[in-house]
């Protein structure tokens, strides 16, 4: 327990960190900046960052139901609200063991079905902003070598994934692990390998994205900035790929300094970069929190307990909260 606390801990010190480095670099020039916001660019911002989660409960809903599990969007939306509120709180995406559980409280699916139905977001989240970084760069000449090879890998590594997840299926064991993961690559293919769904998730996944970029355009612009839109593509697909190494919740604190960097090698001002920066990862999240809460309330209290279950990595087939 002790062990677990203090892993949390770190990583939240860590994150809080270097936020607060990187506000007291510019605090003067932050005060200013703060004289002169727009304030409906943050309620539009607001509105097009709900929109993105539903596209995300529509595209979540799309591979449950290609793994066998049919459920409405509004639910799958729920789902990923009430993991990603969790991956806020603790380190290293454990947040998205909830929505195993929650699955199974509600569905009755398997765990590797839940498992299965995270890689598959995840593989395409992963590899459809990769997709954009590498059309972004396009419109740059002068970046640093390791926004290069932060995008290419990706890339690359998803390639190799979905070669493999095509030859897999010839694969048989007797083996009882591996044999798990064979069911949940067989599963995985499913629902990621035919034409329909390589097209659905793959137009929806670089949606979302886009619109996780208008967010910030709409932060930007809220600061009375006018950043070229190839620009704030880059800083966004640098800082979600640095967040997708899970130093602390969230990614609070990496992203952040990730697009702060972006947009300082660009040509913004440091002060204004910081702020957008974090005002955008911090609207964000205040969205994410919003609707797990919200989601939380609709479930019922069972999802607390569901939560505290998964963080404590325990799976037992015997396991059903009451309702």
């Amino acid at each position: 327990m002790l062990r677990k606390i203090s892993a949390i801990l770190v990583s939240t010190l860590l994150a809080a960190g270097i936020i607060i480095f990187m506000l007291l670099r510019v605090w003067d020039d932050l005060l200013i900046a703060l004289d002169h916001i727009v304030w409906w660019y943050l309620i539009v911002a607001i509105g097009v960052c709900t929109a993105s989660w539903l596209l995300r409960g529509l595209r979540y809903n799309i591979i449950l139901s290609g793994i066998g599990i049919h459920a409405s969007t509004l639910f799958a939306t729920g789902c990923i609200f009430i993991s990603q509120t969790a991956n806020l709180i603790v380190p290293a995406r454990l947040g998205d063991l909830v929505r195993v559980f929650i699955l199974k409280h509600e569905y009755g699916a398997t765990i590797s079905q839940g498992i299965s139905s995270i890689v598959v977001e995840r593989v395409f989240d992963i590899v459809m902003i990769a997709l954009l970084g590498a059309f972004s760069l396009l419109f740059f000449f002068n970046v640093p070598d390791w926004f290069y090879g932060l995008i290419l890998i990706p890339l690359i590594l998803g390639t190799v994934f979905f070669i493999f997840l095509a030859i897999s299926g010839r694969f048989v064991s007797k083996n009882r692990y591996i044999g798990i993961l064979l069911t949940m690559l067989d599963q995985i293919r499913q629902v990621s390998l035919s034409v329909r769904s390589l097209l659905a998730l793959s137009g929806s996944s670089i949606v979302i994205w886009l619109l996780d970029v208008v967010v910030c355009l709409f932060v930007a612009l809220m600061f009375g900035e006018s950043i070229p839109f190839a620009v704030i593509v880059l800083a966004i697909v640098v800082g979600n790929l640095v967040k997708a190494v899970p130093l602390t919740p969230g990614g609070v604190g990496t992203y952040e300094l990730a697009v702060a960097l972006t947009f300082t090698a660009a040509g913004v001002a440091p002060a204004i970069a910081t702020l957008i920066a974090v005002v955008d990862h911090l609207l964000k999240n205040l969205v994410t929190l919003a609707g797990g809460v919200i989601s939380i309330s609709i479930f019922g209290t069972w999802v607390l307990d569901t939560m505290k279950t998964a963080f404590r990595k325990e799976v037992r087939d015997d396991e059903r909260p009451g309702v």
